[in-house]
């Protein structure tokens, strides 16, 4: 079963309290719903048309858990802590088997 992923490139971060805030609730419900974070922040190098911007790369044992853990109560009350402290770019993608 392929593996799911969430990618996360943060284009700007306007409020860094709520991103702290959203940190916190967000590595909760990451861990209940049984992923791992791979990348948070750190150095970048970006090619061709690419930003360097801060991203997060969490792992997630099937497409399924990464859907259902971004859907659950916990995320979504960290959501509502980050609101308008960010502006980024999220996708959940199923890996390749």
């Amino acid at each position: 079963m392929p593996k799911g992923y969430w990618v996360s490139v943060y284009r700007t971060i306007s409020d860094p309290e709520k991103l702290a805030a959203y940190n916190a609730l967000a590595a909760l419900a990451v861990q209940a719903g049984g992923g791992r974070t791979f990348v948070r922040g750190g150095r970048v190098v970006a090619h061709d048309a690419g930003i360097a911007e801060r991203t997060v790369l969490v792992e997630f044992d099937s497409f399924e858990q990464a859907v259902a853990t971004h859907e659950s109560a916990a995320y979504q009350e960290a959501l509502v802590a980050l609101s308008d402290g960010v502006e980024r770019d999220f996708r959940i993608v199923e890996g390749i088997d």
